[in-house]
C-alpha cells in the first residue's frame, strides 16, 4: 500500500437516500475534512453541502467520465490530500458509479476506507418482513418487457428473497411480468424510502399489480422491489417444460428459449430444443 494508516484516503461516503437528516456525524466531518468531494452530480449534492455548511470543493465523478478522473484523483492522494466519493443517495458502487475508481486506486496501492450509513437495500429488507437471512440484490431489471421476463425465469429457481431496483415509469410492468413469469409469490414494493410519500406495499404479486392500477400514485418515485423465492418444496416439484416454452417462444428464438427452460428445469438442452423445433413446425 502507498500510504500509511495516517496518510491521504479516498473515503466512500454513505448520504441520505432521501430525509437529509439520515446522516452520521462521521460522514459530515469528513466531507468537511477532505480537500475535495468527488460527487456523481455536483448540484444535486451542493444542497446536503449547504445544509451542513459543508465548504468543501466538488468535482463531478459519473459514469461517463470516471475513468478520466482516475489520474486527477491519484494525484491528490500522491499529494497527501484526502479525498471523499459521494453518489447521489445512499452508498457509492451499489448501482451507482465509483467502482472502477475504486478498483484502480486499489489495483495502485492508495488507501480507499468506508464511512458507512444509509443503503436503499437494507433500509427496504429491513421493513419488508420477508426471510433475510439469506437474499440476492440483483441491481436494475431490464428495460424491455422480453428481457425482464428471461431475467426472472433465470431466476425463478431461487430459493432467497430476490431484492431489485425499479424505476417509476416500469414499476408496474415489471410486476405484471414477474407475476407472467414467476406466479403469483408473495412481494414487497417500498416506495420513496424515508421521503414524504413513503410507501411500503405487502402483498401477492396478483393485489400488488392490482394496487398499481387503481392507484397510479403508487408508481410515482424511487422502487425497491422485493420477491419471495421459491419454496424448497415447490421448487423441487415437476414443471411443465412445454407450456413454459410456449411462452418463452413468443418473445424469444428457440436457442435461447430453450436454454432458459433447461436451465429452470433441469431438462437437456438439446431435449428442449428439439421440443422448441416440433413446436415451431406445428404453428406454421
Amino acid at each position: 500500500m502507498k500510504n500509511d494508516l495516517n496518510s491521504a484516503c479516498l473515503y466512500v461516503v454513505a448520504t441520505p437516500i432521501g430525509n437529509i437528516e439520515d446522516i452520521s456525524a462521521r460522514a459530515i466531518e469528513t466531507l468537511k475534512q477532505v480537500v475535495l468531494i468527488a460527487a456523481e452530480d455536483t448540484r444535486h449534492s451542493q444542497r446536503l453541502c449547504q445544509h451542513y455548511g459543508i465548504n468543501t470543493p466538488m468535482i463531478s465523478l459519473h459514469e461517463h467520465n470516471e475513468e478520466s478522473r482516475v489520474a486527477q484523483i491519484a494525484a491528490k492522494l500522491d499529494a497527501n490530500e484526502s479525498i471523499a466519493l459521494i453518489s447521489d443517495a445512499g452508498t457509492p458502487l451499489i448501482s451507482d458509479p465509483g467502482f472502477k475508481l475504486v478498483r484502480a486506486l486499489r489495483e495502485q496501492g492508495y488507501k480507499v476506507s468506508p464511512v458507512p450509513g444509509p443503503s436503499a437495500i437494507i433500509t427496504a429488507l429491513s421493513v419488508a418482513g420477508l426471510p433475510t437471512d439469506s437474499f440476492s440484490f440483483f441491481g436494475f431489471l431490464p428495460a424491455k418487457s422480453s428481457s425482464r421476463k428471461q431475467r426472472y425465469l433465470e431466476l425463478g429457481n431461487r430459493t432467497e428473497t430476490m431484492v431489485f431496483y425499479e424505476s417509476s415509469h416500469r414499476i408496474a410492468a415489471s410486476l405484471q411480468d414477474a407475476l407472467e413469469t414467476l406466479g403469483n409469490r408473495h412481494a414487497v414494493v417500498a416506495r420513496e424510502l424515508t421521503k414524504t410519500f413513503e410507501t411500503i406495499l405487502d402483498a401477492p404479486l396478483i393485489e400488488l399489480v392490482d394496487i398499481l392500477e387503481q392507484d397510479h400514485n403508487q408508481s410515482k418515485g424511487e422502487f425497491v422491489l422485493m420477491i419471495s423465492g421459491v419454496d424448497k418444496k415447490a421448487n423441487n416439484a415437476s414443471i411443465d417444460s412445454e407450456r413454459l416454452l410456449k411462452e418463452l417462444l413468443k418473445e424469444l428464438p428457440p436457442n435461447k428459449a430453450s436454454k432458459i427452460v433447461s436451465n429452470f428445469t433441469g431438462i437437456s438442452k438439446k431435449e428442449i430444443y428439439q421440443i422448441a423445433l416440433d413446436l415451431k413446425e406445428s404453428s406454421l
